[in-house]
């Protein structure tokens, strides 16, 4: 099972020979405006591209947000299987896209399962205002959990106990608006997850977008036994 880290929360997922497609972000450096009310104001998405192998099946969108969906045209055929949210179908069908297929508890694809979690992009008021979110689970000869713009509550370690994956990935960077708590994981999330996951756990979502506050370096400090990997770089389950 193999996770290739293009930039951000964009990721290639290769499991039982399918290549799984995930979030695609493909902007420019640059293109896009700062996310607002936040910190840090410089244009998005703030580092270029690795040049690395996009090649897909099928592509999972866990959410609409522009940093976890923009530019995408030019890598994603029509007629390609688009994996989402039910709530997000719409939206898809819209942009031209052919083959949506949202996943209301499970679909398969290749004999792949694809499960789809819960997840809570924030706390309170802002959680809602972000919704609608959510996570998937990869289930092959190997198990992956892609928890996906989410802070840690209960069904994050509920899905974890539920399917007993090989691998979790997440979303840190502690994304950050002037006001209120984090809207992905911060450090102590992250410790979370990898005490209650008995598996290796890959933090992506970091030092592409303005209002991720969290580097690399300082969650290598923060937790023991974290994979973070380069943009353009792959790890191994």
């Amino acid at each position: 099972m193999d996770v290739t880290l293009a930039r951000h929360a964009t990721l290639v997922v290769e499991l039982d020979g399918t290549r799984f497609f995930v979030d695609p972000m493909l902007s420019e450096p640059g293109a896009n405006p700062p996310v607002e009310n936040t910190p840090r104001q410089r244009r998005n998405p703030l580092v270029e591209l690795p040049n690395v192998d996009l090649e897909h099946d099928a592509v999972l969108v866990t959410h609409r947000h522009t940093d976890h969906w923009d530019a995408w045209a030019d890598a994603i055929d029509d007629d390609t299987p688009v994996f989402c949210n039910p709530a997000e179908a719409d939206a898809f069908r819209e942009d031209g896209l052919t083959d949506v297929r949202p996943v209301a508890d499970a679909e398969a694809f290749d004999g792949v399962t694809i499960h789809r979690t819960p997840a809570r992009h924030g706390h309170g008021d802002t959680a809602e205002a972000m919704a609608p979110v959510c996570g998937f689970v990869l289930e092959g000869a190997e198990t992956l959990y892609l928890a996906g713009d989410t802070v840690w509550y209960d069904p994050v370690p509920e899905a974890i106990d539920a399917h007993d994956p090989d691998g979790v990935v997440v979303n840190a960077g502690a994304a950050q608006f002037v006001d209120g708590d984090p809207i992905t994981m911060d450090a102590a999330d992250v410790r979370r997850v990898v005490g209650h996951a008995d598996c290796p756990v890959v933090a992506v979502h970091m030092e592409a977008i303005n209002h991720c506050l969290l580097e690399r370096d300082d969650l290598r400090e923060a937790v023991d036994d974290v994979l973070l990997p380069a943009d353009g770089e792959t790890v191994t389950l």
